[in-house]
């Protein structure tokens, strides 16, 4: 089966279809909407390495996925694209077990999702990839002003976001790769929703307390006494008092512990970043050290060295410069050698939560479902996963420590041994001169 040219014709019908069917009244669901699912889906797909067979099920998938909201019909959209992807792959020899199954991942798209294989699983993540990313609420507003077009009828903005809450409530990524990839974006984003649904709750509540208090002074007003009235609004005051207090209360540290978390990923983040920085100018230097004596030995091998014979008062600074060279290049080699490491993490350190994982030297021989088994135990517990960040950094500045300590000393032996060999020679041609 020659599945690139499958997916070539998959790629032009689907384009000719958006060409012949104009999207102009969808916000969301329109051309541009595909071709972010499939650079989502392309991602995806070479993190997993995925064969010609499931790349091209994935890939067509995507370009169906969202074809079944320009067709018209009183059944689902990802039924009408599973049913405009059967048709055209049939047409064009399609294998059927390719075909259902490509039927099967649109269709697992639907709310609740329910994948089964890795191509469904990754259509999945793709098609709802923007809750965890910045743009969530500009799309989230084209996705309403859609659904809105489409009803004929517009949705409070109190009722929008109960449903947006409640939808990724109830989402969850079923890769790895979103998972780690998206997962607290995505929190923080809920986290601003509802944030931002109890205080529009807690005024609406403000409101008709005020409402109330006005329509009950208007309804006694003939019957109560000043002392009565001013216990009503004293009253009904407290309590409206009380609950802006709670609302900014819980608003605040709502707030703080956002910046905080945020302030401790920048942290981490930049941490990690100026790390890797020096670790790279370390190489940089070492790389430069090594080069430099290789090319003065080299030098010093074939010009000088040949010359004893004539005059032996060149073995001495010659053999102080070799040494001086080698030794140079061997701390400059002991920087950059990387230290030999298990790679096995026992289960035993997964549940004391003393591994770290975010290290290849610690599973790269280890199998994939013990990994992947320790990878979620961190991903699920906030402290087993700072830990293993901050245990990562401290290792990560040892490693920087040890190397531009070695460093530190190649550089040294190289600038006195260079003028010490220099020295030598300045000698040895005075004594040459002289005698």
């Amino acid at each position: 089966m020659n599945y690139q040219e499958l997916s070539e014709k998959v790629a032009a019908h689907v384009s000719m279809f958006y060409m012949q069917n104009p999207d102009t009244g969808l916000p969301f669901h329109n051309r541009t909407r595909v071709l972010e699912l499939l650079d989502n889906v392309k991602k995806m797909s070479a993190h997993y390495e995925l064969d010609e067979r499931n790349n091209f099920i994935v890939h067509a998938a995507a370009w169906f996925h969202d074809t079944g909201f320009l067709i018209p019909g009183s059944s689902s959209p990802e039924a009408k694209s599973a049913g405009e992807a059967e048709a055209f792959l049939k047409s064009i020899g399609a294998n059927e077990d390719d075909i259902a199954e490509i039927e099967q991942s649109i269709l697992a798209a639907q709310s609740p999702q329910n994948p089964a294989s890795l191509p469904a699983k990754i259509l999945c993540d793709a098609d709802l990839f923007y809750l965890g990313t910045e743009g969530f609420k500009e799309k989230n507003k084209m996705l309403r002003k859609e659904i809105e077009v489409l009803q004929d009828h517009s949705i409070g903005g109190g009722t929008w976001r109960e449903q947006t809450i409640a939808l990724m409530e109830q989402h969850v990524y079923h890769t790895d790769y979103c998972q780690m990839l998206l997962n607290k974006t995505k929190a923080d984003n809920l986290e601003s929703f509802k944030i931002k649904q109890e205080d529009k709750l807690a005024k609406k509540i403000a409101h008709t307390a005020e409402k109330e208090r006005k329509d009950k002074e208007d309804q006694t007003s003939d019957t109560l006494n000043e002392k009565t009235l001013e216990e009503l609004e004293e009253s009904i005051t407290s309590q409206e008092k009380k609950a802006v207090k709670q609302r900014k209360k819980h608003g605040d540290k709502k707030k703080k512990d956002n910046r905080l978390a945020r302030g401790v990923e920048t942290m981490l983040r930049t941490s990690t970043t100026n790390y890797q920085r020096l670790s790279t100018m370390a190489d940089s230097k070492a790389h430069i050290m090594i080069s430099v004596n290789a090319i003065i030995i080299s030098i010093a091998i074939g010009l000088v060295v040949g010359k004893f014979g004539e005059n032996r008062g060149l073995i001495a600074p010659t053999a102080l410069l070799l040494i001086v060279n080698v030794i140079a290049i061997i701390y400059s080699i002991l920087a950059t050698r990387p230290k030999r490491s298990k790679g096995v993490v026992s289960k035993d350190q997964i549940e004391k939560k003393t591994a770290n994982l975010l290290f290849f030297g610690s599973f790269y021989k280890m199998g994939y479902e013990d990994y992947e088994l320790g990878m979620k135990k961190m991903m699920g517990d906030s402290e087993y996963l700072y830990g293993s960040l901050l245990r990562n950094l401290y290792w990560q500045g040892r490693v920087l420590g040890r190397k531009f300590h070695l460093l530190r000393i190649s550089y040294d032996v190289f600038m006195y041994g260079i003028a010490a060999s220099v020295i030598a020679y300045i000698l040895s041609a005075v004594f040459l001169i002289e005698s």
